[in-house]
């Protein structure tokens, strides 16, 4: 079988922060869904979690099976160790993957390969490598002359020799069942900084003259590594770049990219135009040819085709084909806008269903109502559903006319092609075909002002 181990207990004490590193987000996603997703093509996902282990198993998806490491001076130290704790769950013959928590950028196409080098070479071992200039601060990969592996030097560990080494451990490795079992039981602290290092398992099974291969990967940025707050911008513009090219790829038109933030579970259809700032997230899917533009926030939401939002903020809402949305509006959860609807600026929608055709242009307030088709919602509108301890809804039915001002207090019904007066409070059910007015008559008491300045 194909396992991978997620080593994800490390406190994180450079992010500076009372939250787990692994969980900080990169474009609304933790670091961690990143790396359980690029390897959710193995047979099985072992997280390790330290003092974070009560929120990962909050947190992560019930398939994922999570070991706690204890953190303390009566236990020890180490990626090592963590490995250690996940030996249970492994079986001679099993392929075991070990990835970081922290490392988000890496690609599932990229461990697929991975994988498949490790299979190919038939070797017990292999180390997914990069190359920069200057590795400060990463493990050292030292090559025999057939270029195997020998070791791996962790920076504070490097002789003047090792140091020059350009060639540096990403910290991903694919590992045989059986050889990690039997080295791993090996280890010891004999470091710089009394750790139990998982590297030193390949100066182990090098001494029983089996080897071990690197798999050399050219992208660099898919190894980045996060542990501080910097880091985590940095890894998250290379990840919003990747998914916002991979959108206008695939036909989307996204203008001022940099200001455009899109979670890559998001789906987009073509020719629909995105101008930042923008942030798109969650299982989101937008049809084509839509304009999207402004200050939007969309999260969760579906969306048809020819649609226009401006400036507005969406959550766990359906928007039908040819509707217009905002400026400045707000589809809260549970709105359900049919085709062609007009929701103007300053325009708060919740829990309701508008119908075809059906407009209301600024300023009012559509909460917990069903609304029909052909409707006209006047500027000031309020559909007053909460009585201070339950709420109600209204119905709407088709061709109604409510005048601007109106307050309509749940539960009534308007019935089809009646008209509501402006400024008029309902309480009660409107017939068919009627004119409402519930408001008081004007009466204009001449000279009155005058009269009161003379006292």
């Amino acid at each position: 079988m194909k396992k991978a181990i997620i080593l994800s207990a490390g406190e994180g004490t450079r992010m500076k922060s009372h939250n787990s590193k692994v969980l900080h987000k990169l474009l609304n996603r933790s670091m961690i869904d990143y790396v359980l997703d690029a390897c959710d093509f193995v047979d099985e996902r072992i997280v390790v979690g330290g003092n974070n282990y009560d929120i990962l198993k909050e947190n992560l998806d019930k398939s994922i099976y999570i070991v706690k490491q204890n953190i303390g001076e009566d236990f020890p130290y180490g990626t090592g160790y963590a490995v250690k704790l996940c030996l249970d769950r492994i079986g001679d013959d099993d392929k075991v993957m070990i990835l970081t928590g922290d490392t988000p950028l890496i690609k599932k196409e990229t461990l697929e390969k991975f994988l498949e080098f490790h299979e190919n070479e038939q070797s017990v071992a292999t180390v997914l490598t990069s190359e920069i200039d200057d590795p400060f601060g990463y493990g050292r990969i030292v090559k025999d002359e057939n270029g195997n592996l020998l070791k791996i030097v962790e920076q504070k560990d490097c002789n003047e020799q090792e140091l020059l080494i350009k060639e540096f451990n990403s910290g991903m490795m694919i590992v045989n069942g059986d050889v990690l079992k039997t080295s791993i039981n090996k280890l010891d602290t004999n470091n710089s900084k009394g750790e139990m290092y998982l590297t030193d398992i390949f100066e182990i099974i090098r001494r029983e003259n089996k080897t071990i291969k690197t798999f050399k990967h050219s992208d660099v940025t898919e190894t980045h590594g996060i542990n501080t707050k910097a880091q985590l911008y940095f890894c998250e513009e290379i990840l919003k770049d990747r998914v916002n090219k991979k959108f206008m790829e695939d036909g989307v038109v996204i203008s001022n990219a940099s200001t455009v933030i899109i979670e890559p579970s998001v789906k987009i259809g073509r020719d629909t135009v995105i101008i930042g700032p923008c942030r798109i997230y969650g299982d989101t899917e937008i049809g084509s040819d839509c304009v999207i533009k402004g200050d939007c926030e969309i999260s969760n939401c579906k969306i048809g085709d020819n649609v226009v939002i401006k400036s507005s903020y969406l959550e766990n809402s359906t928007v039908g084909n040819g509707t217009d949305i905002g400026p400045f509006a707000h589809l809260r959860p549970n709105s359900n806008l049919k085709e062609n609807v007009h929701i103007g600026n300053f325009v708060e929608v919740k829990n309701s269903t508008v119908g075809n055709g059906t407009k209301a242009g600024h300023l009012a307030y559509v909460g917990d109502s069903d609304l029909g088709s052909g409707i006209n919602i006047g500027c000031g509108v309020i559909f007053v559903n909460y009585d201070g301890k339950n709420k109600f809804r209204s119905v709407v039915e088709d061709n109604v006319f409510v005048g601007s001002n109106s307050n309509i207090i749940a539960p009534v019904t308007l019935k089809k092609d009646s008209f509501i007066a402006c400024g008029t409070t309902i309480t009660d059910d409107v017939e068919e075909g009627s004119l409402s007015i519930g408001r008081n008559r004007q009466e204009n008491k001449i000279g009155w002002v005058y009269k009161k300045q003379q006292k």
